[in-house]
């Protein structure tokens, strides 16, 4: 019987969290409301997690509740992706502070510790929502303080608080309608009781397994995010010399989804800063470590290397110095979250200092913003989340920027390219900031995508296959052909005001069927400004801006 939690007892709880989280990501992902080919919420938490109790890794023999806590709550501030990984740092950061005084942890200490984690959660989100991931640390944290008393054993004081979160999750239906009309609970929620299930299992001394899900559950889930790149270096603190990036293609017969997750693991010993994602048709791995040999040795046993690259990070290291000792130091200074070739250039003609890859297929953490927004050494920076699940990591990024960092809320690609129009480096700072936001204020934001699986959402029902037009967020029509599509989502939001429509085609799409959808638009509205430009997005054959 266990009344109270030691150091090591702790740490190992922490650590089965991270486990139970990652080998069931690809289930939390699946649970996404949208039929759209980014459903990432598992992914996201599981590496926040794994940041999160890397310090934990590193030190196991000098670990005190103390160190635990002030290494997983900077681990997870830095490693926090999306808006689920956020808030899972912020229930770790009001967990960890109420316990990080403690040489051993009682059960009252533990059930306050959920109370303090929810109530940072909520002060992180602007507009939360009841149905989610903070119902499910709301109403369990009350529950944990009503029977901490109670309880005498950590055993049995676990097993009544991981049943009623499942409890609370299976009513996430009941409070938010788009899980009802999907089906399905609330992703972030399902990876909380994850989390409480895999520290139950240390506990109790169970072993941790995936989920076992059915076809139907998982149609259409693709976890490969071949486009994001989270290369952005700490140049100041270097403790791993080598980014290492490669590609592992035509993967060996033998080879499961196992030896993936070994592979992450090995790569995880020998460096930081690991994605290592994908399936058995494709694989992308990003390591920093002073071994690249290891690194390529363990993916060779896998399939074979495509795209390698290896960046000296000292060589970078002590240009990014000679730069710092000679004090360059700009006035502003713009970053923007993006994805595609077309698109990236587009925003460096309009004068973004710098990009970061990433956005729709897979969010970047709230370091990988901090450190490129530092990176700029500017007195302010301003950021272009361009997605709306990237928002609150850019404003948490805060925290960690050396200088002033401001959020432009941009919630697509198309916001941002306009608000790039109000910035002008000759204004004060908060002529700019108000010019940004009034720029892209208008803005009407389309997505084309192909439903990955059938849903009925927003009213739209719609089937694997068919082509989407989502508008401002929101599935307006379907269709069985592209041009359709595009042409139907555009009919929703035109308007005698609107002046133009730009079209901005994906990597799937050539420039000739992108010209030819072009003249349809142009034909179908002589009086308005429609162009097309190459933007060479994942996933989403067009983004279209009306304004």
């Amino acid at each position: 019987m266990i009344t109270n939690l030691d150091a090591k007892l702790f740490g190992d709880m922490l650590l089965g969290a991270e486990k139970n989280i990652k080998l069931n990501r690809s289930y939390i992902d699946s649970l996404n409301v949208f039929p759209v080919p980014d459903g990432d919420t598992g992914t996201n938490m599981s590496l926040t997690m794994q940041s999160a109790v890397k310090g934990i890794q590193d030190d196991s023999e000098e670990n005190t509740v103390k160190t635990i806590c002030e290494s997983t709550i900077k681990g997870a501030l830095r490693g926090a992706r999306g808006n689920s990984g956020v808030i899972l740092s912020q229930i770790f950061k009001g967990m960890l502070t109420r316990l990080a005084g403690l040489d051993n942890i009682g059960i009252k200490d533990f059930a306050d510790s959920l109370m303090q984690g929810s109530a940072a959660a909520f002060m992180a989100v602007t507009s939360p929502k009841e149905g989610t991931i903070l119902t499910v640390i709301r109403d369990t944290a009350v529950f944990a303080q009503k029977i901490a008393k109670k309880e005498k054993t950590f055993e049995s004081f676990f097993a009544r608080v991981v049943k009623e979160s499942e409890a609370i999750l299976a009513k996430t239906p009941e409070l938010l309608p788009v899980l009802k009309k999907a089906g399905v609970v609330d992703a972030g929620g399902m990876g909380l009781v994850y989390l409480f299930k895999g520290m139950q299992a240390v506990l109790s001394g169970e072993e941790i397994v995936a989920i076992v899900t059915t076809p139907e559950e998982t149609v259409g889930y693709n976890n490969t995010r071949a486009e994001y790149s989270p290369d952005v270096h700490d140049l100041i603190n270097i403790k791993y010399g080598y980014c290492t990036e490669y590609f592992i293609v035509n993967l060996k017969d033998h080879v499961t989804e196992v030896d993936i997750d070994k592979l992450r693991d090995k790569l995880c010993r020998i460096g930081d800063s690991v994605i290592c994602i994908g399936d058995v048709s494709l694989v992308k791995v990003h390591v920093h470590s002073n071994e690249p040999d290891k690194a390529l040795k363990y993916a060779l046993e896998l399939g074979e290397l495509d795209r390698l690259k290896i960046e000296n990070m000292f060589e970078q290291s002590r240009e990014f110095m000679k730069k710092a000792a000679k004090n360059i130091v700009k006035k502003t200074a713009v970053v923007c979250v993006s994805a595609g070739e077309g698109l990236n250039e587009i925003f460096k003609e309009l004068g973004v200092d710098a990009i970061i890859s990433g956005g729709q297929t897979m969010n970047p953490s709230v370091d990988d913003i901090a450190a490129i927004v530092n990176a700029q050494n500017a007195e302010t920076t301003f950021i272009l989340p361009n997605n709306s699940n990237v928002i609150l990591a850019a404003t948490q990024a805060k925290e960690l920027a050396a200088h002033d960092l401001i959020v432009i809320p941009t919630k697509c690609i198309q916001q941002g390219i306009s608000a790039m129009f109000g910035y002008d480096t000759n204004r004060e700072v908060a002529e700019i900031q108000s010019a940004m936001s009034s720029s892209f204020s208008d803005v009407r934001c389309i997505e084309i995508t192909r439903a990955v699986k059938d849903a009925e959402i927003d009213g739209v029902a719609v089937k694997t296959g068919d082509e989407m037009g989502i508008v401002d967020g929101k599935i307006a029509v379907k269709s069985a052909a592209r041009d359709e599509a595009v042409l139907s989502a555009i009919k929703t939001v035109a308007s005698r005001r609107t002046s133009s429509i730009t079209l901005y085609y994906g990597i799937d799409v050539t420039a000739e069927e992108a010209e030819a959808l072009r003249e349809k638009a142009q034909k179908a509205y002589p009086r308005k400004d429609v162009n097309a430009y190459f933007g060479g997005q994942p996933h989403y054959s067009y983004y279209i801006s009306v304004e």
